[in-house]
């Protein structure tokens, strides 16, 4: 087991940073260990770099079924066990489905991880579904699904437009499933996913808190050891034709009491771009619409009055390969969203014509600098970054740079980065009542 310091993390508490160190056992589990003496508390993480993506053609939502499944006990340890302990220890728990990682996370004290760990390990290598069990499930998130996305016309605008962004690509189906498609999901669909996906060599286990990496890699060895490695999972590349032309879509439900503006574009995720070209676009999602300073914020929201809000994220969090860039506004009374839409239009031509100032983009800088140091201040945050990052294919190295790479951005990586926002190839999707 190779266990060398591969990186360094910010310190928690402002000092010098942390030590980040890394180990694989013999069934291919990979170990990140992230010291944080604050508290005698420990966060472990299970994360499989697998999830919605993978889904099979017409059984989508397995993936997020599996999850729910994962908490109802093995023939070792009875549904409700592994939830009992963590409460009798004063321990939390959770779990979450994306695209294309799933991840399962507790918080205990420093004594009760072992335990988790073969509480974790046990679900890992042994899980056992029953029909019957999995049937009460399914029905279970099927009133998820009509409270997260049915009764939400903007999620159903969300999904329509995932949809329309990248026909055929895997991504755009929700990572809950499609109403129809959930209620023909049984246990044995779940149980084949599991067998496929949920094994060490396809796994990261990320530990941060008041622990040692020889400590941890002892542990994983004694709980995780035993589980037969599988076979890593390659994520093939994925067809990624970009529309041929601008889509628009029109959402109309007497739900509706604030008519809204989206926008979606496909654009690199961290795995995919060229050097720097996922920093610039997260750079220019900032200056574009990340707070009351931002270009669009000003000029449709205080110049022109013609929305109340405006917001622009990069969603690089979420997908290994194509990723997304979405953009959401609120127009002002007696404005329509297609008006919004040719505004924002207007707005970022007007960016193109002008670029950025720079101490703007100095300013955005420091503030996605700053506001990632704070977020990952808390331990589960940390761990959190870690994990998400290397499921979606970053090395431990990627996020040692990460901080220089942002502050690298240049005004001409942002122009370049405005030409992903094209409304020729994305599609914008316009929330009215009916």
């Amino acid at each position: 087991m190779h266990r060398p310091t591969a990186s360094n993390s910010p310190a928690p508490d402002g000092g010098e940073p942390v030590a980040v160190e890394a180990a694989c056992l013999p069934n291919g589990l990979q170990i990140v260990v992230i010291p944080d003496r604050r508290s005698p508390v420990v966060t472990h993480m299970v994360w499989y770099r697998t999830g919605a993506a993978e889904d099979l053609p017409g059984r989508s939502g397995t993936a997020h079924f599996l999850e729910h499944l994962m908490f109802k006990g093995t023939a070792r340890y009875p549904a409700g066990a592994f939830s009992a302990f963590l409460g009798r220890v004063g321990g939390q728990e959770n779990a979450f489905t994306s695209w294309n990682y799933t991840c399962y996370h507790q918080q205990v004290p420093r004594p009760h991880l072992s335990a988790c760990m073969a509480f974790e390990a046990d679900r890992m290598g042994r899980l056992t579904i029953d029909a019957a069990v999995a049937a009460t499930e399914r029905a279970v998130i099927l009133e998820e699904r009509a409270l997260v996305a049915d009764g939400r016309p903007q999620a159903l605008l969300e999904e329509a437009m995932a949809a329309a962004l990248i026909p055929e690509h895997p991504a755009g189906r929700p990572i809950i499933g499609w109403r129809h498609e959930i209620a023909g999901l049984t246990g044995a669909d779940a149980q084949a996913y599991h067998g496929r996906f949920y094994a060490p060599a396809n796994a990261t286990l990320i530990v941060a808190g008041d622990t040692t990496a020889e400590e941890i890699v002892r542990l994983a060895d004694d709980a995780y050891g035993p589980v037969a490695g599988g076979a890593a999972f390659i994520r093939r590349p994925a067809p990624n034709p970009l529309p041929p032309v601008g889509r628009r879509i029109t959402l109309a439900d007497a739900r509706v009491r604030q008519p809204q503006l989206q926008r979606l574009h496909a654009v690199p995720s961290p795995r995919t771009a060229a050097p720097g070209e996922a920093e610039a676009l997260e750079v220019l999602c900032h200056l574009l619409g990340g707070g009351r300073t931002s270009a669009l914020h000003r000029r449709l929201v205080v110049e022109t009055r013609c929305a109340t809000s405006v917001g622009v994220y990069y969603l690089s969090e979420y997908f290994a390969q194509e990723s997304r860039c979405y953009l959401v506004a609120e127009p002002a009374v007696g404005v329509t969203p297609e008006a919004i839409d040719d505004a924002v239009e207007a707005a970022l031509q007007a960016v193109r014509d002008t670029g950025f100032a720079p101490a703007a983009l100095a300013r955005a800088k420091t503030q996605i600098v700053a506001d990632a140091l704070y977020a990952r201040d808390r331990q589960v945050q940390l761990a959190t970054w870690y994990g998400r990052s290397l499921a979606l294919g970053a090395s431990l190295a990627d996020l040692a740079g990460w901080q220089d790479r942002i502050e690298a951005v240049t005004p001409e990586a942002l122009a370049a980065a405005l030409t992903f926002l094209d409304r020729r190839h994305g599609v914008s999707g316009y929330l009215v009542g009916g």
